[in-house]
């Protein structure tokens, strides 16, 4: 009589036996092993911003879809800041997740993949900013010929102020007002509309002398 209470024999042949775990594990330093610095260029989809700074995003083309990554670090300096429907090359890593089953790509860098995507972006952005009325005559201002303050909106540690204290020591001395932002990244927009309302709000006369024109770069 045999033995109810034996292990099943093992099935024949001679493939390799894995708990879950180490086929994860397994695959994962497969995929990480001979994907470990590369550029996709794709279509982004599906993009999620948390509160956590971290970007989620989808890369895509007619085939295939790819899950992204960018941690709050990288996504900070990111060149170009990803929106649904723009194609760009993204430079990073692959990664599996064993606990989901998952792949994606750990995004580093990212561009827009060539001047004709550029000059789409920057068309669409012009034909949404005149359709607000931001472009109309009547919110046009004269410049004033020698500006006496000149405020600039910018990073202060970057080539953008050190061209302009350059070209405006070369041409005329005048005072210059620095407001520092972050010129990329997801606190650029907040941080540079409050330093044109903050210039603004300098009253004239006063301590600090208020900017005859303001420049934003």
């Amino acid at each position: 009589m045999s033995d109810l209470f034996e292990d099943p024999a093992p099935p024949p042949g001679n493939a390799p036996e894995y708990t879950v775990s180490e086929l994860s594990g397994a695959v994962k330093r497969v995929i990480e092993g001979g994907f470990g610095l590369i550029r996709v260029r794709g279509e982004i989809g599906r993009v999620s911003r948390p509160a956590s700074g971290h970007l989620y995003f989808d890369l895509k083309d007619d085939r295939a879809v790819i899950a992204a990554i960018s941690w709050k670090g990288q996504a900070a300096r990111l060149q170009a800041r990803p929106e649904e429907g723009m194609e760009v090359i993204a430079t990073g890593r692959m990664t599996t997740f064993p606990g989901q089953s998952k792949y994606q790509l750990i995004v580093e860098e990212m561009v827009l993949a060539g001047a004709g995507a550029l000059m789409a972006m920057l068309e669409a952005r012009k034909v949404a900013l005149a359709a607000e009325g931001l472009f109309d005559v009547a919110r046009k201002r004269p410049l004033p010929y020698l500006p006496r303050v000149i405020g600039v909106v910018t990073s202060p540690s970057g080539a953008v102020i050190r061209d302009i204290l350059h070209r405006l020591r070369d041409r005329f001395a005048c005072h210059v007002l620095i407001w520092p932002v972050a010129v990329q990244g997801q606190a650029c927009a907040a941080e540079v509309a409050a330093a044109i309302a903050g210039f603004n709000a300098i009253a004239p006369g006063g301590a600090i002398p208020r900017p005859d024109l303001i420049i934003v770069a």
